[in-house]
């Protein structure tokens, strides 16, 4: 049995193939041949697609980093190896009309913050014994800098006129590639207005050094070049007086708020503007949220009824429309009563605010009469004893104030300015959702209800009366230029409208109307009767926050038969209504005259 065993296990080995070299090539070459059976067609495919991906995804990349943002990966590179040191360039000076200037220019040292730059301010203005200890002390990091701060003087007077700087902020940066992280961009006034030719541009050198920070040397070194100049129709020393004036006006009141704005009419120039409060150039953080806002600009942005002003305008249309000749009179009684259609027995009663009689266009003009212009604006049924009157109605009104630019903007070279709003039955009902009554008319007639206008709106219908019918855009620049006084920009009289040849002959029966309210004895403005040159004027008393305070205007102009300057003075909150604004026209043109028109006789 063992042996059968043993035997069945020597012939099952000898089963097994015999391995020898034939055979293994003979296997390969089988082996070659499955490997050579042929691939589909979408595996190719697949391969090239991901080949050229790949392929265009790189020349994106060469294309991007060394071509379309080569500046910026060289300038990361470059910041590796040095560093950039800027030079400030000086802002342009404003001047005024004389070549005075309304700024000057004072090196300080100046903060800067970690969210622009790698400076961080340990110290403000400091002496020159400070600085050449800081530069002494070689310690790394610590360096003094000096740059250009703009000053006005004195603080206060042409804060709005000129206006101030501030750090350029990520939106100026995306908007304007040209400005550098730490530059300084105007914000309000000619110094936003006019800050591409004051801004001029920075010089700028590369400091070189190594890893370790140590400085190897400089390179690329360009010079900064001082921003432009301005030259402007501003009257320096007259402005300075007219400020002070209404300054000591509202201190003797107790009150707060002013305007004062002085043109040529003859062309537009800006003699004078300004607002009060006030705030000094380089302190405006302190006064962002002060109560009675010192930032605004009123006389340029701010809204008001204006009040008697109105009467002038409403003149010119009752004449133009035919509502009225200058003959006619109408009489007041310190009131006028309209039957009230909701009250039978209670009639509606609008006030003037004294008791005229008969008067006239002139005398309505120099007395200011309410009734007057109630009539001529809005009308009135006939009466016991008084025939009926035709009105202009609410329609030609806004056709008029339209034409007189009253809803227009000026367009004068100063940022922020606003048009004013004339009220229409249409937006009455919309608001309100009440119809427009005559008492809304005779309301806007004199200047009160919804009716808004800007000062200097106001004051350029003024000047156009002055002037014979054109509007001048008001103009405060009157060129700019280099340091070597070459011209750069020139300012030329623009008329925007001329109504000369469609009310030129009525104007004069209105110029008549605003000389008598200062020659005759009854005149609102007769305080200015004995001034050495013959002036027109209209005043103004605009009831605000329900008739429980008053604005205080006056317009006027001078010489009454060749003006050379139109002035408007607004007190807000007066105690005596226009009585308050009278005084203080009257010692700016006696100023006027005496510095400026008697110098040149």
């Amino acid at each position: 049995m063992a042996r059968s065993r043993r035997e069945v296990k020597i012939k099952m080995r000898k089963t097994e193939p015999e391995i020898n070299l034939e055979d293994i090539l003979t296997d390969r070459f089988q082996e070659d041949d499955l490997l050579e059976v042929p691939l589909h067609e979408g595996v190719f495919r697949f391969f090239s697609a991901s080949v050229i991906v790949i392929a265009g995804f790189a020349a994106f990349q060469i294309l991007n980093v060394g071509v379309v943002k080569y500046d910026f990966y060289k300038a990361r590179a470059s910041a590796n190896m040095s560093f950039m040191e800027v030079s400030r360039a000086p802002r342009g000076v404003i001047f005024d009309r004389f070549g005075k200037p309304l700024t000057e220019l004072t090196e300080k040292i100046k903060a800067k913050n970690w969210d622009f730059s790698e400076k961080l301010e340990l110290s403000g203005n400091l002496n020159y014994e400070q600085i050449a200890v800081i530069q002494s002390a070689k310690i790394p990091g610590l360096s003094a800098e000096s740059v250009f701060k703009r000053d006005s003087q004195p603080t206060g007077v042409f804060s709005h006129l000129v206006g101030f700087t501030g750090l350029v902020d990520v939106n100026d940066l995306e908007t304007n590639p040209a400005l550098f992280i730490d530059d300084e961009i105007g914000r309000a006034g000619l110094e936003a207005y006019y800050d591409d030719y004051l801004r001029g541009e920075n010089g700028r050198e590369a400091v070189l050094r190594n890893a370790e920070g140590e400085v190897k040397g400089k390179t690329g070194i360009s010079l900064a070049k001082p921003g432009r100049n301005l030259a402007t129709f501003v009257d320096k020393e007259f402005q300075e007086y007219f400020y002070n004036r209404i300054s000591d006006a509202l201190q003797n009141l107790g009150r707060e708020i002013g305007v004062g704005v002085a043109l040529n009419p003859q062309n537009g120039e800006v003699l004078a503007l300004f607002n009060i409060p006030s705030f000094g150039v380089n302190d405006v953080s302190d006064v962002l949220t002060g109560s009675n806002k010192p930032l605004f600009n009123r006389a340029v942005s701010g809204l008001y009824n204006p009040g008697s002003t109105i009467k002038p305008l409403v003149a010119i249309a009752a004449l133009a429309e035919g509502i009225i000749d200058k003959e006619k009179q109408i009489y007041s009684a310190g009131f006028i009563e309209i039957p009230n259609p909701y009250v039978p027995g209670s009639p509606s009663r609008f006030l003037d605010w004294r008791a005229h009689g008969w008067v006239d266009l002139r005398a309505a003009l120099a007395r200011s009469s309410n009734v007057y212009f109630y009539e001529v604006g809005g009308g009135l049924p006939a009466q016991a004893g008084f025939e009926g009157q035709i009105g202009l109605g609410i329609e030609r009104l806004r056709t008029w104030w339209h034409k007189f630019n009253l809803d227009e903007k000026t367009l004068i070279d100063l940022p922020g300015e606003k048009a004013g709003f004339l009220p229409s039955p249409a937006w009455k009902e919309e608001k309100f959702g009440e119809p427009w009554r005559i008492g809304d008319t005779y309301n806007v007639a004199i200047g009160q209800g919804d009716l808004l206008v800007t000062p200097l709106e106001l004051l350029n219908y003024i000047a156009s009366v002055a002037n014979g019918g054109k509007f001048y855009a008001p103009r405060v620049v009157k060129n700019v230029f280099d340091g070597a006084g070459e011209e750069i920009l020139k300012s030329e009289p623009k008329v925007l409208k001329d109504l000369g040849p469609e009310v030129g002959s009525i104007l004069k029966e209105i110029q008549d109307g605003m000389i008598d309210a200062v020659e005759e004895p009854y005149g609102t403005a007769y305080l200015l009767s004995d001034l050495p040159f013959k002036a027109a004027a209209k005043t103004g008393t605009a009831q605000i926050q329900n008739n429980e305070k008053v604005n205080a205007f006056f317009v006027g102009y001078a010489p009454a038969e060749n003006p050379e300057i139109a002035i408007l003075v607004l007190v807000e909150n007066a105690r005596e209504g226009s009585l308050n604004a009278v005084p203080v026209a009257k010692d700016v043109l006696l100023w006027y005259y005496e510095n400026r028109i008697k110098t040149r006789q």
